[in-house]
């Protein structure tokens, strides 16, 4: 992914919102998005694995650290990005994949992020854009964490793998159809 500009106005966003292979694909196509990272957030154990993360114990969710250069796109539309490539009103779980690591969730990192994740929510329950209670999460940033190399552009690696065809690949396709105008270039 290009690196930022001199010009850049870097931010930072963290999104739960399933498995963390699925979004950090979706982010890695938004123009003004400089990195994302696949990892953890949201739990209690210091320095998790997937492995622990996975049994649902450790409190984290699988997450991605969006950064981007808010100059190209703003930290409402990274979210309009989110809530458009999952869904927020199933509780712990996207699709066949449940538990609380599956949670959606925004960890804000400043009260400007809450605020706009707030109005977010608000405007698409008051449009009623989906048929159920959204019930993603707005919780502050404690620690973000990493995850390990492998899951690093999992899907870019391993675009044959069963769950890259069968998951994040109909996912892309959607992203791309409804967001093209916001497609890396």
């Amino acid at each position: 992914m290009p690196g930022a500009d001199d010009n850049a106005q870097v931010e930072v966003a963290t999104l739960a919102g399933g498995c963390f292979w699925c979004i950090e694909a979706v982010y890695k196509e938004v123009e003004g998005v400089i990195d994302a990272i696949p990892g953890y957030s949201g739990g209690t154990t210091v320095d998790p694995s997937y492995g622990q993360v996975s049994t649902g114990k450790t409190g984290h969710a699988e997450s991605v650290q969006v950064t981007f250069d808010s100059s190209r796109i703003s930290y409402r539309e990274i979210l309009e990005i989110f809530f458009s490539v999952h869904d927020p009103t199933t509780l712990d779980r996207q699709g066949a994949d449940i538990g609380t690591q599956y949670r959606s969730a925004i960890f804000y990192h400043d009260e400007q992020q809450k605020k706009v994740a707030e109005e977010i929510i608000q405007e698409m329950t008051r449009d009623r854009v989906f048929s159920h209670s959204i019930v993603t999460q707005i919780v502050p940033l404690d620690r973000f964490y990493p995850a390990e190399d492998y899951h690093r552009d999992y899907f870019e690696k391993h675009p044959e793998q069963a769950y890259c065809q069968v998951v994040i690949a109909p996912k892309l396709a959607k992203f791309r159809q409804h967001w093209e105008a916001k497609l890396r270039k």
